[in-house]
C-alpha cells in the first residue's frame, strides 16, 4: 500500500492574528490532488488537526469538506488526535465514519484502535494512537484493572491486564508510552504501522510548537522499534528520528518565523521507498530584516 503521511494541520490557525484559514484551504486542495497523482491508497494524519480544543465552525467545515474529498475519491483516511485537539471531539462519530473507510482515534481507555488492511503482500496493521500524558494511561488502566474499561464485553483478569501497582509507575512521558506499547497486541511478523502524536527524543524544535518544562515530554526511539513505520506528528519541522521509518513531516504551512525558512514536505510511503513530495503555499513566510526609519510603515503613519 501506499500512503501520504501529513500532521498539524492546525486547522483554524491565526499567525500574528492573521487567519490562515484561505492558505489552509489551498493547501488541503493541493493534498487531495497530490493523493490523487500519486495514486496513494491511504493518508494519515497525525494529530492537531485543529488548533484549538474547541474550534471554530469554519474550521471544522474545512476538514468535514476535506476528508469528505477524500473518502469520495476512494481513499482511505487514518487519523489521531494530538494536544492541540480535543480527543472526544475527534473520536465524535468514529464509527459512522468508518464506514466510508475514514477511521480516527477514540479517546485512550487502555486500548489502541488497530485497523487491518489486506494487499498482496498480506496484512497491514495501523495503529492509531493519540496524544496520551502519563495522567491519562494511568486514568484509563485503573478502569482496565477495576474491570469497568468503556467499551470492553470482557475486561479479563487482572492477570491477563496491567496491575494497578504498575500502573501507578506510569510519571513520566516515556513511562505512559512504554507502558502503552507493551500492552499493545502488536504482531511483529506482520506489517506494523503506527499513527502518533508525542515528542520523540533528538527532534529539532520550533517555536511554534509547545514545550514541556525539563524536557518531560520526551520519549525514546526504542520505545517504537516493534513498528515498521511510525508516522509521527507533533513536530513542525520535517525530520526521522534515528531510522528513516521514524519520521515527522513536519506541518504544511509555516507557523512560526522560526519556520520561514523550511521546505514544508509529505511523506509518501510504499513498501520501503519513502518520497518527500514539496508543497506550495499560497502565500509564503518571510523576514524582513531592516530599520523602522524609511519603512513604508512609517509613511502610512506620517501620512495618517
Amino acid at each position: 500500500m501506499k500512503f501520504l503521511h501529513i500532521s498539524d494541520l492546525h486547522i483554524g490557525k491565526r499567525v500574528n492574528e492573521f487567519s490562515m484559514i484561505e492558505d489552509q484551504k489551498y493547501i488541503l486542495r493541493q493534498i487531495k490532488e497530490i493523493a490523487l497523482e500519486k495514486q496513494v491508497d491511504a493518508v494519515m494524519i497525525a494529530g492537531d488537526i485543529y488548533d484549538k480544543p474547541v474550534p471554530s465552525a469554519e474550521a471544522v467545515q474545512l476538514f468535514d469538506q476535506f476528508l469528505t474529498g477524500l473518502a469520495d475519491c476512494g481513499k482511505k483516511v487514518f487519523a489521531v488526535s494530538g494536544n492541540h485537539d480535543s480527543a472526544e471531539r475527534i473520536a465524535f462519530g468514529a464509527q459512522l465514519m468508518s464506514s466510508r473507510e475514514v477511521y480516527v482515534s477514540p479517546v485512550y481507555d487502555g486500548e489502541v484502535r488497530c485497523v487491518t488492511c489486506q494487499d498482496a503482500y498480506g496484512e497491514l496493521c495501523i495503529w492509531l494512537l493519540p496524544f496520551i500524558r502519563p495522567a491519562v494511561v494511568r486514568h484509563a488502566w485503573r478502569k482496565v484493572t477495576e474491570g469497568i474499561s468503556i467499551g470492553k464485553k470482557d475486561a479479563g483478569t487482572k492477570q491477563d491486564l496491567a496491575q494497578e501497582d504498575d500502573v501507578e509507575t506510569v510519571e513520566t512521558y516515556q513511562d505512559a508510552l512504554q507502558f502503552v506499547v507493551s500492552h499493545m497486541p502488536v504482531d511483529a511478523s506482520k506489517r506494523n504501522i503506527l499513527v502518533a502524536h508525542q515528542f520523540v527524543t533528538g527532534a529539532s524544535r520550533c517555536e511554534s510548537e509547545e514545550v514541556s518544562v525539563g524536557g518531560l515530554d520526551q520519549i525514546g526511539a526504542e520505545v517504537f522499534d516493534v513498528f515498521d513505520y511510525v508516522a509521527l506528528g507533533h513536530i513542525h519541522s520535517p525530520q526521522h528520528i534515528e531510522r528513516e521509518t521514524l519520521r515527522y513531516c513536519g506541518t504544511p504551512l509555516k507557523y512560526s518565523f522560526s519556520e520561514a525558512e523550511q521546505k514544508k514536505e509529505i511523506k509518501e510511503k510504499g513498501d520501503i521507498f519513502i518520497e518527500k513530495v514539496p508543497l506550495k503555499p499560497l502565500r509564503d513566510l518571510r523576514k524582513i530584516r531592516g530599520t523602522y526609519s524609511g519603512t513604508d510603515v512609517e509613511r502610512v503613519f506620517m501620512r495618517a
